[in-house]
C-alpha cells in the first residue's frame, strides 16, 4: 500500500511560510510541517498548528545556519562572533565529533530545541535538522538518546531513489551521495532503536525547484511503502530565504489540481508519520482520512 508524508520544512521561519504552510493543508495535499522552535515567526506557527489540529507538526532541528535557542555564550563552539550557528559545516562537525566541550554544548542545544517543542502543546509527529545535519554520527546519536526521553517516534533519513526520479523527468539526477554511508549508518540505529523511518524519501535532487508536474509524478511514481515528499512553500521570499529557491512555485505545487488527482487516482494514503505508525495504520488512517479531506479536500 503506498502511504505519503508531504512535508513542508522551515515551518516558523516566516509569515510567508506560515501563509503556505497552514494554506496548502487547508487546500491542498500538505499533511505535515517541520517546525523551527527558535525561528522568528515560532509562535506564529504553533499558533496556526493549534487552529489546524489535522496538520502534524515535528521538530526541524537547527544546528546550523540559524539562531541558537541557548544564549551565544553556552554554544560558544557551535556559533560565530555574531552569535548565528556557523556555516562551517564541515570544521564545526569536526570540532563536534573530536571536542568535548563542543558535544556538551550540541546536546544542550538539542534537549533546549526539544524542550521547546513539548512546551508548545503539539504532538511530536515527527524530527529531521535543517540542512540534514543530524546525518553527522555524534548528532544522530544525540537526537536519538534526547528524542527517546522526547517522545520521538519518527524521523527522516534522506536516501532519494535515482531510479524513481528518473521515471518523474528523464535525466533527473540524485544529489547528496557522498552522504549515503551516513545515511545508511543513520537508519539502522534508528531502525534498531524501534523508531519510524521512511522506506523513501524525496526532495533533495528538487529542493526548492518542486514543481507541480514533479510532485504529482513522485506521488504517482512512489512505490508501496511508507515515503516522504518534502517542500519549502512560502508565498514570496523573505528575509533569510535561500537564494535561487521558487518557494511560490512550491506553494502552487502543493494546491494544484494535479497534485490532488495524483493522489486521488494512484490511491495514495496521505497522513502524517504518527498516522502511519503500526498502532495507527489501517482502520484508524481510514478513519481519520475523512475528516482530513473535508479540511483540506484534496480527494
Amino acid at each position: 500500500m503506498k502511504r505519503i508524508v508531504v512535508t513542508a520544512d522551515d515551518f516558523g521561519a516566516a509569515r510567508e511560510v506560515n501563509d503556505a504552510v497552514e494554506e496548502a493543508h487547508r487546500r491542498g495535499i500538505l499533511t505535515a510541517a517541520s517546525l523551527m522552535v527558535g525561528a522568528p515567526h515560532a509562535s506564529d506557527a504553533i499558533a496556526r498548528a493549534r487552529r489546524v489540529p489535522s496538520l502534524r507538526v515535528g521538530l526541524h532541528l537547527v544546528l546550523v545556519e540559524g539562531e541558537p535557542l541557548l544564549p551565544p555564550q553556552a554554544v560558544s563552539e557551535l556559533v560565530d562572533r555574531s552569535g548565528a550557528f556557523r556555516t562551517d559545516m564541515a570544521a564545526m562537525g569536526a570540532a563536534i565529533f573530536f571536542g568535548a566541550k563542543a558535544r556538551r554544548q550540541v546536546e544542550a542545544e538539542i534537549t533546549a530545541q526539544f524542550e521547546a517543542f513539548r512546551a508548545s502543546g503539539l504532538e511530536l509527529d515527527h524530527v529531521n535538522a535543517h540542512k540534514h545535519y543530524h546525518l553527522h554520527p555524534t548528532v544522530g546519536r544525540l537526537i536519538l538518546e534526547i528524542g527517546r526521553r522526547c517522545g520521538m517516534r519518527a524521523v527522516r533519513v534522506p536516501i532519494e531513489s535515482r531510479a524513481i526520479l528518473a521515471q518523474v523527468e528523464s535525466g533527473a539526477a540524485a544529489r547528496g551521495w557522498f552522504t549515503v554511508p551516513w545515511a545508511r549508518a543513520l537508519r539502522r540505529r534508528l531502525v534498531s532503536s524501534g523508531m519510524q523511518v521512511p522506506d523513501n524519501v524525496f526532495g533533495l535532487a528538487w529542493s526548492g525547484a518542486m514543481t507541480t508536474a514533479r510532485l504529482a509524478g513522485l506521488i504517482r511514481n512512489a512505490p508501496d511503502g511508507l515515503s516522504e515528499i518534502y517542500l519549502h512553500p512560502a508565498t514570496g521570499s523573505y528575509a533569510g530565504s535561500a537564494h535561487g529557491y521558487r518557494y511560490a512555485e512550491e506553494f502552487a505545487a502543493l494546491t494544484s489540481d494535479e497534485a490532488r488527482s495524483a493522489a486521488r487516482d494512484s490511491n495514495a494514503r496521505l497522513g502524517g508519520f504518527l498516522d502511519f505508525l503500526p498502532a495507527n495504520d489501517g482502520a484508524k488512517v481510514l478513519k481519520t482520512a475523512p475528516q482530513a479531506s473535508e479540511n483540506r479536500s484534496f480527494l
